[in-house]
């Protein structure tokens, strides 16, 4: 009997409503903010990819799906929905008709990671973007409406982290410090940290190896180094987040996977999950546009793990043979 490829899933009638149910809510609350949909393929050019999540990141150095096609071509399924986002607005000049558009979508993702509970090497994301607003404030918007998202879903203990990536005026100078301090403990840290650390410092935050975690806790943080444009910036983040009346924790070891992130970083955790605690995560991107051939324009967004957001909403579930759903804590 021909069974699954390793790491990818069926989703079977009686978990397949909870997936419809989270989509339901989604869509509906996406087009309440004025977002409208956007449906990308599944395969791109991987120089798309190369250029936007980083060369020397893991996505683009061990995980990827890429192979030649018959003319030589490399083409990558795609490890993420933002760059494709991004191309697509700018190859179809949608800045020309408005810069200020607001796109989601909804489908699945490829990377070839070590397949664990809550990890596919086929998994959904929820994607939201939006073009051409440099204000702070639409950053605490999204994680607006990822709390809001949670909440409508009974996601009961959903804490978004917040931190600055800086930018490239400040950036530099925690880069220096960041290195200074890993050279000086470089035998604590794993050797994937210990080749990151010469190559991409920051990706070293990121790491799960627990030695290395605990080696970081004195680690020098980047809100302490930022300049007086990024500072304003965070604080404007933090103190919408205040007014909104949503809780948040800021956290200087935070960073996002992907290389063309620059101020405002978030994600969303939980502990339903146990180590796997980001249900969700995004952030400020203003030079990716320009990076891929485009106007400068600002942008930020956000993913949602479709997998592990839907794992913890059948936690909170009822299944009847009807195929209605009863949510418990509605």
């Amino acid at each position: 009997m021909v069974q699954l490829i390793r790491g990818f899933r069926d989703i079977l009638p009686g978990e397949i409503e909870i997936w419809q149910h989270i989509e339901d809510i989604a869509i509906s609350l996406f087009e309440g903010f004025g977002f409208k949909e956007i449906r990308i393929p599944i395969m791109e050019r991987t120089e798309l990819f190369a250029r936007s999540i980083g060369e020397d990141t893991d996505i683009v150095e061990k995980e990827m799906y890429t192979f030649p096609d018959r003319k030589g071509d490399l083409l990558t399924l795609r490890p993420e929905a933002t760059a494709s986002i991004v191309r697509a607005y700018i190859q179809h000049k949608l800045y020309a008709q408005d810069p200020v558009q607001k796109l989601y979508t909804i489908g699945p993702m490829f990377r070839r990671e070590r397949p664990q509970k809550g990890r596919y090497r086929q998994f959904y994301q929820i994607n939201a973007e939006v073009f051409g607003i440099d204000s702070a404030l639409i950053d605490a918007q999204l994680i607006v409406m990822l709390a809001t998202l949670l909440g409508r879903l009974s996601v009961d203990d959903a804490m978004p982290h917040i931190n600055s990536l800086g930018c490239r005026e400040c950036r530099p100078r925690f880069t220096e410090l960041l290195t200074a301090f890993l050279a000086d403990r470089s035998e604590r840290l794993c050797t994937d940290c210990q080749r990151r650390s010469g190559k991409n410092p920051l990706r070293v935050l990121d790491c799960k190896v627990p030695s290395c975690r605990e080696t970081l806790t004195e680690a020098p943080s980047i809100i302490d180094t930022l300049c007086p444009d990024c500072q304003v910036n965070f604080e404007t983040v933090c103190e919408a987040l205040d007014r909104m009346k949503v809780p948040y924790q800021i956290d200087k070891r935070l960073v996002r996977g992907l290389d063309y992130y620059t101020r405002t970083t978030f994600e969303i955790q939980t502990g339903k999950l146990g180590a796997q605690n980001a249900v969700a995560g995004g952030g400020r991107y203003d030079g990716l546009v320009k990076a891929l051939g485009g106007p400068d324009l600002p942008a930020t967004g956000f993913a949602v793990g479709f997998d592990r957001l839907a794992e913890i909403v059948s936690m909170q579930n009822r299944i009847y043979d009807s195929g209605f759903i009863l949510t418990l804590k509605w």
